[in-house]
């Protein structure tokens, strides 16, 4: 892949007598001694070029120094080094993005489009990992890797909204975007940007200070107890309980129970592509694209579970009715929150409930390894409702450069309202999901 890059400087027009706005008053006051940060030139800069074309150096409005690379290896060191303090979630992780890129990305066209924002220290404060897409004959500029990755957001250093007011962030997102738009590698119709959490880490998403709508589904959390069975008797009546033990009892008559924590690299091999299989024929049940058809799809997982660099972040287990895998997972470990991404059971014994089961153990897995939140991340099913104490929003900004953009852009927010519509209204997401079953059922015929 050709190797393209582009900087733009910060400007040395300073403004004087700027008072601080309400926005970033409030943001600096979030952050305690933040507020004795200087403030920053917030008026507009000459026109930017790209460096690698032209002599002299482009000037930023906003007083950052922003780099972009459409090679991951170009800052492979940079990020790595930056994810470990920086405030993000796990998605924004280089080696999953970077798996997602070689497997997936490169297979259909994708272009990175890393930005690196510093300061006029050499401070680097944010790294937005965003990539161009062509669907049909429009691009897009998006996240790189949005499509599995459960939240969207860009990686913030610590001190990010001590020296980043909305304002200021607002004038070097336009800068990024006029940067990108400068080289043909990066043009773009439409920006995407989906699944934006309204933090991260500890601050602020920068990002909602620009316009955005609700996304369609919204992600579930269950904040832990100290022990399993003090959750468990939170969550669930002694009747419930009580079921919920028979039908254990039924599935261990199909021989011996075992939680299966997997490590060894062919036996995670054999566990996803059970995965792959239970889960595809359950898409195809409920009448669902299969999240594995795609090239490249299968080919991630498999290599993220088995990446050594990625071993303290992914959990791959199963649980095992005598020789059966009756259910399977995929989760993702940071910080103080284990997130279940991937989730599957073996449709024969699905009446005695071994996706419950497995869950159960889950859970108690989580608590048994210390962490504080049990993460049911993106979508909306009822189960998830039911463990967890903590709904969160998510959020899309989408934004038209070109009439075809605007177009649709119309089109998409349109459906995505009338998708959140539906995922709100419990009678219609149960008349929607039994048609497409029923669609599903008819097209396998």
């Amino acid at each position: 892949m050709p190797r393209t890059s582009a900087i733009l400087r910060q400007s040395e027009h300073h403004a004087d007598g700027r008072a601080p706005s309400v926005a970033s008053a409030q943001r600096q006051g979030r952050t305690g001694a933040a507020n004795e940060e200087p403030q920053f030139p917030l008026s507009v800069s000459p026109p930017l070029s790209i460096a690698s074309s032209a002599p002299a150096d482009p000037i930023s409005g906003s007083g950052l120094n922003l780099r972009v690379h459409s090679d991951l290896d170009e800052v492979r060191e940079q990020w790595k080094a930056f994810e470990q303090q920086a405030d993000r979630t796990v998605f924004q992780s280089f080696d999953w993005l970077a798996a997602w890129q070689r497997h997936i990305g490169a297979r259909r066209g994708t272009v990175p489009a890393i930005v690196l924002g510093r300061d006029a220290d050499g401070q680097l404060l944010f790294i937005l990992q965003l990539a161009i897409e062509t669907h049909g004959l429009t691009r897009r500029l998006t996240w790189l890797g949005s499509q599995l990755c459960d939240y969207n957001a860009p990686l913030l250093a610590e001190q990010f909204s001590g020296r980043m007011s909305a304002e200021r962030f607002g004038l070097a997102w336009q800068d990024v975007i006029k940067l990108l738009r400068a080289n043909p590698r990066w043009q773009f119709d439409m920006i995407d940007l989906q699944k934006l959490p309204e933090a991260v880490g500890a601050q602020r998403n920068p990002f909602l200070d620009l316009r955005v709508l609700a996304h369609p589904s919204g992600a579930y959390v269950a904040n832990l107890r100290r022990t399993w069975h003090e959750f468990y008797a939170a969550k669930r009546s002694s009747s419930t309980r009580e079921k919920e033990g028979r039908q254990l009892k039924h599935l261990a008559e199909h021989g011996e129970v075992r939680f299966v924590d997997v490590t060894d690299k062919d036996d995670l091999t054999r566990t996803l592509e059970t995965l792959f299989d239970q889960k595809s024929r359950a898409f195809g049940h409920m009448g669902a694209d299969d999240l594995f058809a795609p090239p490249g799809r299968r080919d991630f997982f498999l290599a993220i579970a088995t990446d050594p660099a990625m071993r303290e972040v992914v959990h791959v287990s199963r649980l095992d009715v005598g020789a059966t895998s009756a259910a399977a997972n995929v989760g993702l470990k940071f910080r103080d929150c284990y997130h279940l991404i991937l989730s599957s059971y073996d449709g024969e014994l699905s009446r005695f409930g071994p996706g419950r089961a497995h869950l159960h153990e889950l859970l108690r897995h989580a608590i048994d390894g210390g962490f504080a939140r049990f993460d049911f991340t993106v979508r909306d099913e009822p189960y998830k409702r039911d463990w967890s104490d903590t709904e969160l929003r998510l959020y899309d900004h989408v934004a038209a450069v070109t009439l075809q953009g605007a177009l649709v852009m119309a089109a998409t927010t349109a459906f995505r309202w009338t998708k959140r519509i539906i995922k709100q209204s419990p009678a219609l997401w149960r008349a929607f999901s039994k048609a497409r079953a029923l669609a599903g059922l008819l097209g396998r015929r």
